[in-house]
């Protein structure tokens, strides 16, 4: 069986998996929102065009933009639940680290306590 400083360290490491996965997921909704902001700065552009064909299909333009748009704001929310999980992640992981350190100090203490007690047995053993 594993010692419990063992198995917190294993949790430590998913515990910076889960909030590095979060955060990439984060990454990737903003940047999926900027990419539809664009879309949509592209397309409203255009719109005002005087050379464009917005005249022969205003309506499809008009979709397009709100759909662009309304797909950012998705995003956007997207990216912000993913800081709510970054930031859940970062206190976990923080919390487990915590505790791992505790347990490997209290590991530690206990062996330098099991050496002075065999290094105390020894000298009692050889003054007999």
């Amino acid at each position: 069986m594993t010692s419990r400083t063992e198995r917190l360290r294993k949790l430590v490491e998913v515990q910076e998996r889960l909030k590095a996965f979060h955060e990439m997921r984060r990454a990737t909704a903003l940047s999926e929102a900027t990419a539809a902001g664009r879309e949509a700065a592209e397309l409203a552009a255009r719109f005002d065009a005087v050379d464009s064909l917005t005249d022969l299909f205003p309506d499809l333009y008009a979709k397009a933009i709100q759909r662009a748009r309304r797909r950012q704001d998705h995003k956007l929310a997207s990216a912000q639940i993913e800081a709510g999980h970054v930031a859940t992640q970062t206190a976990r992981t923080n919390m487990v680290e915590r505790s791992w350190r505790e347990a490997a100090r209290a590991d530690e203490r206990q062996a330098e306590d099991r050496a002075t007690l065999e290094a105390v047995e020894r000298t009692l053993v050889t003054r007999k």
